[in-house]
C-alpha cells in the first residue's frame, strides 16, 4: 500500500490506496469485505459486521503499536479507509493546516465533542485551557484518560445539558460537524449549544463542502439527496474496524453557502471560514442581541 492525503468525499485525511479501492468507484459488498481484512491480513466471509464500539478497537491496537485504518461506508457502496494515526496525532504533526489555524481561535471554557483519541483536548491542555471532552465511544473516552486527558466523558452529543457548565467554545475538529447530520437535527442540536455557552458562544466546527468534488460518483448521490428532499451532503454512513461497524449514522457535509442557510434563525451566525479548499473550518458564533 501506498500513503497519501488529498480531498475526498470524506474529508481530507490520510488515505490508504489499495487495488481493492481502485478496481472501482463503487465496490461491491465483497470488495468492502476484502479492504476491511486488509487491517490484519484476514480474508473474511461474506457475513455482515457486530456492531460494536469501533473507535475504542481502534484506538486499543493502535497503543499496541499496530497499523489500523478507519473504514468509512457509505450507504450506496462507496468505500474509503483512512489513516487512524490521525486520531493520536500531537498537534505539530496535525497534517490538515485549516485545523492548526483554527485552534488559534478557541477560547475560554471548551468543549470538545467527539473527542476521539484526544488530540484536541491534549493540546488545550498544554495551552492551559480548561476543556472537556466528550464522545459516545467508551473504549475512546478510557483512552484519553490514559492518554492524560483530565476530563473525558461518556457522553453522545444528544445528552450534552447544563450539567456540563458554560463553554465560550465548543469544537469539532476531524469533520465532527457531520455529527449534526440533517437540516432538522442541527436546527435541534445548535439550540442545544446555545443553552450550554455564553453570550459570545463560539463553535468552531470542520465541515466539508460537497458540491466541491468533480466526482460522477459524489455528483450522483447529492442529486439523488435532493431528490428525496434530503440536504445535498446528507450522507448515511458507518464506520468500520475489522468485524465491528457502528449503526448507520446520518452524517452532514455543507457548502459556506448551505451552512449560512441552515444557521438562519438558530441565533448562530457565519462569522467566517478557516481554508478556501473541499475541507473548511467554520467559525460559528452567537448573534448579539
Amino acid at each position: 500500500m501506498t500513503e497519501t492525503r488529498q480531498a475526498s468525499a470524506f474529508g481530507p485525511r490520510k488515505l490508504w490506496h489499495s487495488e481493492v479501492r481502485a478496481s472501482a468507484r463503487s465496490p461491491t459488498r465483497h470488495q468492502v469485505e476484502l479492504l476491511v481484512a486488509e487491517q490484519d491480513g484476514r480474508i473474511t466471509g461474506m457475513g455482515q459486521p457486530r456492531v460494536g464500539d469501533v473507535y475504542g478497537a481502534l484506538l486499543a491496537d493502535m497503543f499496541d503499536g499496530k497499523r489500523a485504518q478507519e473504514i468509512v461506508e457509505r450507504d450506496d457502496g462507496f468505500v474509503m479507509a483512512f489513516d487512524g494515526r490521525y486520531l493520536l496525532a500531537p498537534f505539530r504533526e496535525w497534517d490538515d493546516a485549516n485545523e492548526r489555524r483554527a485552534m488559534r481561535l478557541v477560547r475560554g471554557r471548551v468543549l470538545d465533542v467527539g473527542c476521539g483519541g484526544g488530540r484536541v483536548c491534549l493540546h488545550l491542555q498544554g495551552r492551559g485551557v480548561e476543556v472537556i471532552g466528550i464522545d459516545s465511544s467508551p473504549g475512546a473516552v478510557a483512552f484519553c484518560i490514559r492518554r492524560g486527558v483530565r476530563d473525558a466523558r461518556v457522553l453522545s452529543i444528544d445528552a450534552i445539558d447544563s450539567s456540563l457548565g458554560v463553554f465560550d467554545t465548543i469544537v469539532m475538529l476531524g469533520q465532527n460537524f457531520g455529527m449534526l447530520g440533517s437540516r432538522a437535527r442541527a436546527r435541534r442540536l445548535l439550540g442545544r449549544f446555545a443553552r450550554v455557552t455564553t453570550s459570545r458562544g463560539r463553535i468552531v466546527a470542520e465541515t466539508f463542502d460537497p458540491h466541491a468534488l468533480d466526482d460522477p460518483v459524489q455528483r450522483t448521490y447529492c442529486e439523488g439527496n435532493r431528490r428525496r428532499g434530503r440536504m445535498p451532503g446528507q450522507l448515511r454512513v458507518r464506520v468500520r474496524y475489522r468485524e465491528l461497524a457502528t449503526t448507520w449514522l446520518e452524517w452532514l457535509q455543507v457548502s459556506p453557502e448551505e451552512l449560512g442557510e441552515l444557521l438562519h434563525g438558530t441565533g448562530w451566525q457565519l462569522a467566517r471560514t478557516v481554508g478556501n479548499g473541499p475541507s473548511y473550518v467554520a467559525i460559528i458564533e452567537k448573534i448579539e442581541l
